[in-house]
């Protein structure tokens, strides 16, 4: 990055699926895929499945409602104002019974353009298993 950015309330490039909706704050792009920031509003019934990131480091701040992430060893129930730092090679789980709102910095993570590339891909795709499992690879992304 060579010069400042601003982006508004309400503002940057935006996903909205089918659990939560996603702005990008500060895109990888700018500084050769070693930050990502997203502001996060998660939908009722939001649930990522178990995973890891060999590289990124994940940093969650809660802004409203409850999020449970589960590790294999502990439960953690974030509140507004907690952060929790998920560093590569540990375990996660994501729910979000009821929805919420936060935000969240990948360290060493493309997570804006994962995020860009999904929205554009099809039905075909995502039942392409082998085809997924590179996809998520790509990103940085480790399922069971």
């Amino acid at each position: 990055m060579t010069t400042k950015e601003v982006i508004r309330k309400g503002a940057g490039e935006n996903y909205n699926y089918s659990q939560d909706h996603c702005f990008i704050k500060l895109s990888s792009r700018s500084n050769n895929g070693e930050l990502c920031f997203v502001e996060d509003t998660i939908k009722p019934g939001f649930f990522l499945s178990r995973h890891y990131h060999k590289v990124m480091t994940e940093v969650f701040y809660m802004l409203e409602g409850e999020l449970e992430l589960i590790f294999d060893d502990e439960t953690i129930i974030m509140r507004p104002g907690d952060t929790v730092t998920v560093p590569p090679n540990v375990w996660h789980i994501a729910k979000c019974e009821k929805g919420g709102k936060m935000l969240t910095i990948f360290k060493n993570g493309r997570f804006d353009v994962f995020l860009e590339r999904l929205s554009t891909m099809t039905k075909e795709d995502f039942a392409d298993k082998a085809g997924m499992k590179a996809f998520n690879a790509e990103f940085d992304i480790y399922h069971d």
